[in-house]
């Protein structure tokens, strides 16, 4: 079993920054991929930013040159630096891990932080 626990979120102005961190626990041996995720009110969960656990990473259009993900494998936590933050950013995010085992991978979820960022 895998568990994530972020931390980081809270209330900004636009233009702030905000730094968003997610420790893994558990049998992090098996963690392949990990990642962000963000849902807006009304919205679908979508993807922000991955990273790979060589340190490959990708973002979403609409935060590249903004978000910076990173990932630490000997500490098992994965970050992501938020600068220049938009209203639009607002949302509650999600770490994410894909957890690799014999029968195939799946996805496991953090509980989600809340980040607002006022105009």
């Amino acid at each position: 079993q895998v568990q994530l626990v972020e931390s980081g979120g809270g209330l900004v102005q636009a233009g702030g920054f905000l730094r968003l961190s997610c420790a893994a626990s558990g049998r992090t041996s098996s963690i392949n991929d990990m990642g962000w995720y963000r849902q807006a009110p009304g919205k679908q969960r979508e993807m922000v930013a991955l990273i790979t656990s060589s340190g490959t990473s990708n973002y979403a259009d609409s935060v590249k040159g903004r978000f910076t993900i990173s990932r630490d494998n000997a500490k098992n936590t994965v970050s992501l630096q938020m600068n220049s933050l938009k209203p639009e950013d607002t949302a509650v995010y999600y770490c994410n891990a894909v957890v690799v085992s014999w029968s195939g991978s799946r996805d496991v979820w953090g509980q989600g932080t809340q980040v607002t960022v006022s105009s």
